[in-house]
């Protein structure tokens, strides 16, 4: 009877193993041109295939409705011509129809990993699509450079897609995007005209621009992600720009999402939120409704969490050593509940805001004002907001918040009819500061029970089941962001990083890695190196003695991910390095004004003439880093001038990159030879494109000239000579 039996189960496995291989999909290998149109799944290898310049034609299509495509860890990396993210290209995966999955991708090495267009209910998991496109930034330790501002203003053309993704959707409903991974890109996720998603349990940290983003994107559920260090335009103790970066950003007519439970710290903006173009020339919509439950939005450069012209909820959240912990400019109707705001510049900022309610929160060791409330005299006259709204400071409720530590608890300016009730104020400087433009001020304790301010939160917060936020792996603070020229830092590879030269000239570095130790192999141009070998972190200091300052090091330790995603082996011999080449350069600059009858940009041969004028100014100067927001001198013009550098460089024979970054106009010449050529302030239309670059090889002495022009508003010139 057993054997009867084991005979029975012999023959029902192998039925059942017949069955499965008939109907399980299809192995298939990736190419270019493939077109998927039924579930497969790919066989497990390394495809290595360029994409094409443009992003209408993918590598691979995924078309049609009710298909999974298992990528079974398969790896596809794009632009292998190519050593820099900032020259990748081209997109990889596209995705078109119904009912589609696709998980357990490895993408990288484009300009886009995967795009999805008009697709519902498509799902993306357990990916990875890391190591995609990101600009080369042009700002350092010491200065900002306007080049590397990014703008989302406008999308309804896919502007966005000058800047890369992981992920672009693009008119999607219903996705569901869970557990993927996207690192060491510019941005991570982005999403134009989608609803109803689901985001979770994402790591879509360290890019140099956007974790998450927003675009008439409304209903999405965005809960427990890593959106950490997605940070640009940042040195620790000399500027904080940020550059508008953000962990996530919603522009443009967002409304009612849910933004709950992420780590979304370090990063330029945590939540940056603008109601859109849309609402400033009509004064009608916004980005409303949208909820901010239990989120840590702290050590952002600027803002931890920014919500402007719009009405929404910002409860629970933790938002600690920010420049303002919240900015709402323009806000209305916007609730403010239980969050602690601590450490920050202002803890709460609000220009021109009515009727919003701040309750139940902790302000604790805000370094200026806890809340700061405030009106212009005078509102911008082209501002369509502006004249078709009632833009008063106005109605505010301010109740059962407690104030510890603080220099003002508030400060309110040209603002009326505000309730500043029940409040604890513990060890504050000044607790109400006010003057004679506040009106209709009612401020005391009358033990109310504030029952006007909502407290119902979206059924989704409520089920979630992960009601923390995810642990983060990484030391916490704002002296812990180090922006290299391709971005944050993340912690994974060894880098000797700059912070500091002081005063007798004494540089002063950290030394990051993994778990392992270092040692210096050769220096140039320093003396007094503290210490020459070491484990990881450490500190060193030297004094610069030249012009071309280098430590060249060697790592051994263990295994780990450069910075442009390739893998570095165990124990395997790893070169790494400094260098600070700042060559003695002379420069002589002139500046002179233009009308209209020798107008630059109708003619040039024309124009020049103006150069046998007498300058208005002359500089000599050993750098060449203007930024001017107004006159370039006392009684000397903001507009209309144009400026003539010139320097004779004397450099070791070599190929090296010549970089300007000019407001408006540019040419730069070598030895009268024209090598930067930018004279059409029509191709002049995002802050990127103020920035050029040329490669020439030197040898020797060698006269450099700059022209430049200024047309209007904003001017920039700076240049830069590195050796390649």
């Amino acid at each position: 009877m057993f054997t009867h039996k084991k005979v029975l189960f012999s023959l029902l496995a192998l039925f059942t193993s017949c069955c499965t291989r008939a109907t399980a999909p299809p192995q298939v290998e990736l190419k270019k041109g493939l077109v998927i149109k039924s579930s497969v799944f790919i066989k497990t290898a390394f495809y290595v295939i360029n994409g094409t310049d443009s992003l209408n034609e993918p590598v691979i299509i995924i078309s049609g409705n009710n298909i999974t495509v298992d990528f079974n860890n398969a790896e596809l990396h794009g632009s292998n011509d190519r050593q820099l993210p900032n020259r990748f290209y081209g997109l990889a995966l596209l995705i078109k129809g119904n009912n589609i999955t696709l998980k357990h991708a490895r993408i990288s090495g484009y300009k886009v990993a995967v795009m999805a267009c008009a697709c519902r209910d498509l799902r993306i998991e357990y990916s990875d699509f890391s190591y995609n496109f990101r600009q080369h930034l042009q700002s350092d330790w010491l200065k900002e450079d306007v080049s590397d501002w990014m703008s989302y203003h406008h999308n309804e053309q896919d502007e966005w897609l000058r800047y890369g993704a992981g992920i672009y959707l693009k008119d999607c409903t219903g996705c569901n995007i869970n557990n993927n991974k996207i690192i060491g890109g510019q941005c991570g996720l982005m999403m134009m005209r989608c609803n109803e998603g689901m985001i979770f349990d994402n790591d879509f940290s360290f890019n140099s621009g956007i974790g998450i983003g927003l675009y008439r994107s409304s209903r999405n559920n965005i809960l427990h992600n890593k959106l950490d260090f997605n940070v640009r335009g940042y040195s620790h103790g000399f500027y904080y720009r940020g550059q508008d970066s953000a962990g996530i950003l919603a522009f443009e007519q967002c409304n009612d999402n849910s933004i709950a439970f992420n780590s979304v710290t370090h990063s330029g903006d945590g939540f940056f939120l603008w109601a859109g173009q849309t609402t400033m020339d009509s004064g009608e919509g916004g980005c409303n409704g949208n909820v901010l439950y239990k989120n840590d939005f702290s050590y952002a450069p600027t803002n931890g969490v920014e919500v402007t012209f719009s009405r929404n909820t910002i409860r629970e959240n933790i938002i600690r050593e920010c420049d303002n912990g919240i900015w709402g400019g323009y806000s209305w109707g916007t609730s403010i509940i239980g969050n602690l705001i601590e450490k920050n510049n202002t803890g709460i900022a609000i220009e021109q805001g009515q009727k919003n309610a701040i309750n139940d929160n902790l302000f604790r060791d805000n370094i200026k004002d806890g809340i700061k409330l405030w009106a212009r005299k005078t509102q911008p006259p082209d501002w369509g907001y502006a004249n078709k709204r009632d833009t008063r400071s106005r109605d505010y409720w301010i109740t059962n918040n407690r104030f510890e530590h603080e220099n003002n608890a508030i400060q309110v300016t040209r603002t009326d009819s505000i309730m500043i009730l029940d409040n604890n104020f513990t060890l504050c400087k000044k607790q109400l500061k006010t003057d004679t433009t506040v009106t209709s001020l009612v401020s005391g304790n009358r033990q109310m029970d504030y029952q006007f301010l909502p407290n119902k939160l979206p059924p989704v917060i409520n089920t979630w089941k992960r009601s923390s936020i995810p642990a983060a792996n990484f030391q916490k603070g704002r002296n812990q962001m180090r922006i290299t020229e391709w971005g944050p830092y993340d912690f994974k590879y060894p880098i000797i990083f700059l912070k500091q030269i002081d005063s007798n000239g004494i540089y002063h570095f950290d030394v990051l890695g993994p778990k392992g130790t270092w040692r210096i192999v050769d220096t140039k141009d320093i003396s007094d190196l503290s210490a020459k070998e070491g484990s990881f972190p450490a500190s060193i200091t030297a004094r610069r003695t030249g012009t071309d300052v280098q430590l060249n090091a060697a790592f051994s330790g263990e295994r780990f991910t450069d910075q442009f995603g390739k893998e570095q082996m165990a124990r395997a011999p790893y070169a790494f390095s400094f260098r600070d080449f700042q060559p003695e350069i002379d420069w002589t600059v002139n500046w002179f004004s233009w009308d209209t009858r020798h107008d630059p940009n109708k003619d040039y041969v024309k124009f020049k003439t103006v150069f046998s004028n007498p300058p208005l100014k002359t500089e000599h100067t050993r750098k060449i880093a203007y930024t001017w927001w107004g006159e370039i001198g006392p009684h000397l013009p903001a507009d209309s001038f144009a400026t003539v550098a010139v320097a004779t460089i004397d450099v070791k024979k070599g190929n090296y990159q010549i970089g300007v970054t000019a407001d408006d106009l540019v040419k730069v010449f070598v030895d009268g030879r024209l090598v930067i050529d930018f004279w059409d302030v029509t191709q002049y239309k995002n802050d990127e494109d103020a920035h050029h670059d040329a490669t020439v090889a030197l040898n020797g002495r060698h006269e450099i000239r700059i022209e430049h022009v200024e047309n209007s508003g904003y001017a920039t010139l700076i240049f830069s000579l590195k050796p390649l």
